[in-house]
């Protein structure tokens, strides 16, 4: 079950930050569980890993004799 972030939305008070898990089907909290105060979720990067300057080195997968070689058409 995924962990969501929400933060509260009332401009007179300082912004906190929690987490909660739930389902990828539940809807998004409205209020906080805990205070009753407004909330909004977080939409965040996450933590995947970006790489950027396209591909060097050897290909996940390419160790161990798996993956794709030379003259496979997909390089």
């Amino acid at each position: 079950m995924p962990t969501y972030i929400y933060e509260t939305t009332d401009p007179a008070k300082p912004v906190r930050r929690f987490e909660v898990k739930q389902s990828m089907k539940d809807d998004p909290l409205r209020v906080d569980p805990e205070t009753g105060e407004a909330v909004r979720r977080v939409i965040s990067g996450g933590y995947g890993v970006h790489v950027t300057g396209g591909s060097r080195g050897p290909s996940v997968g390419s160790a161990g004799g798996g993956g794709c070689g030379p003259g496979c058409g997909c390089h």
